[in-house]
């Protein structure tokens, strides 16, 4: 009893490590998501960029208030002197100054509030370029994800083909014993197997390809075992129905972070045209300051030098331009031309986001019908193939008319998956845009 026990257990002992592993996760699309989000370099620095506008507002806002400074002077210094009996004697001397200064721009032609209001709208603007770019990753995430799906799928039907096609082969050669065939067409249903064979090993290749291309996009390491989660029925998804164009684009334009930006693009560049009027306008500042100095080889101490040498001023400093060399006006003149730059871009923005939308609408449109249309067209070659195939058995029907039919159900299979995921595709990002998560289930 005791050596079964051992025995069992040194058979524990060396079973490889992956006879008790976890099955390799399944990613969502929802899971690649956020897991891109937390770990995408390019979001990591635009989370950086953001926090840095913010300091930038700080600053801003503290140019409101007086500065203050303390500085203070210490100098050695060395002369000689003639003395009564007409000899040169030394002496060293030793000297500080300190200082206390203070200064307030009270008023500044209302710049100093304009650049906070400016920084604000820079951080806000930061702000909506990270989320372009998590809106670029995510769409990034859900093209690779649904090019994993189609290749997947079209795996298992290049594997039913190739099935079919051992299956026509191992009956040609039964044909050929009785010599119902000939030996140049067994030979061609041999070379099909080979070819099926072939495309199906390209496919599983293809598919590999696509899902270390999201391992990269991840940022997962290479030897990481990737996997998806197959959807319970994209066939459902694809025939559900399809947002209008009109509803799309209008979350889009206040929703999407482009638009936002552009918006506030324009804020900027009127801000910018008060920021530069503000050089034909006065300015009005306060400054302060206090101070005292010490002396060796006086005969007082430095306690008493300190309050005895001790002065003050206060000051107000009124400063009007008369003739800038036409600084102030030409200022003025580029912020209004920025001004219109971000009209421009304001309206290419927007003309982007409706081209953008109408396309995936299109394309989403289309592919609807083509599936729907690739649904009857397999299901008709199918039933052909089917009784092709039996007829081919039976000995009625030649080589030529079995490959023609099977070219006929490859095709439509082809274009059924391929109208399939392209309208899914472009139905997760018509509703994204319209401000809703994109999610396969």
């Amino acid at each position: 009893m005791k050596i079964g026990k051992f025995f069992i257990a040194g058979l524990l002992m060396l079973a490889p490590s992956w006879a008790f592993s976890e099955t390799a996760k399944q990613w969502t699309l929802k899971d690649c998501i956020d897991y891109a989000l937390k770990n995408n370099i390019k979001i990591q620095t635009g989370i950086i960029s953001v926090a840095s506008s913010k300091e930038d507002v700080k600053e801003a806002n503290a140019r409101l208030f007086p500065s203050l400074s303390f500085s203070t002077t210490h100098q050695v210094g060395y002369q000689p002197f003639l003395d009564k009996d007409k000899s040169y004697s030394d002496k060293g001397s030793y000297s500080g100054d300190y200082g206390l200064n203070a200064s307030w721009t009270v008023w500044d032609g209302n710049k100093n509030r304009n650049n906070i209001k400016l920084q604000e709208l820079t951080s806000r603007q930061t702000k909506l370029s990270l989320d372009e770019n998590v809106n670029s990753i995510q769409e990034q995430i859900v093209q690779l994800y649904v090019q994993i799906l189609y290749v997947n799928e079209a795996v298992d039907v290049n594997a039913q083909i190739l099935d079919i096609s051992k299956q026509n082969a191992a009956r040609g050669k039964e044909m050929y014993e009785v010599g119902s065939l000939s030996k140049a067409d067994l030979a061609q249903l041999e070379a099909q197997v080979a070819t099926d064979e072939y495309n199906l090993v390209n496919i599983k290749g293809e598919l590999e390809d696509y899902k270390l291309q999201m391992k990269n996009l991840l940022r997962l390491d290479y030897d990481y075992v990737f996997d998806i989660a197959l959807p319970a029925s994209t066939d459902e998804q694809a025939l559900s129905a399809i947002p209008s164009a009109k509803d799309v684009l209008s979350n889009a334009l206040s929703l999407r972070p482009e638009i936002q930006n552009a918006m506030l693009g324009m804020e900027s560049s009127n801000l910018n045209i008060e920021i530069a009027k503000a050089g034909y306008k006065p300015t009005v500042s306060l400054s302060g300051g206090i101070g005292t100095n010490t002396l060796t080889g006086t005969g007082q101490n430095w306690g008493n030098q300190m309050k005895s040498n001790l002065s003050g001023s206060v000051g107000v400093t009124l400063s009007i331009p008369i003739f800038d060399n036409r600084s102030a006006k030409t200022a003025v003149n580029k912020a209004k031309m920025s001004l219109q730059q971000s009209e421009l871009e304001m309206a290419d923005a927007k003309s982007n986001l409706e081209l953008t939308i109408q396309g995936f609408w299109i394309n989403a449109t289309t592919n609807q019908q083509r599936f729907k249309s690739a649904q009857v067209s397999v299901s008709s070659a199918e039933e052909s193939y089917g009784l092709l195939s039996e007829l081919f058995r039976l000995g009625l029907k030649n080589i030529v008319e079995l490959t023609n039919a099977k070219t006929v159900l490859l095709n439509a299979q082809q274009s059924r998956l391929e109208s399939k995921y392209m309208t899914i595709l472009y139905m997760q990002l018509l509703n994204f845009y319209k401000g809703e998560e994109m999610n396969l289930i």
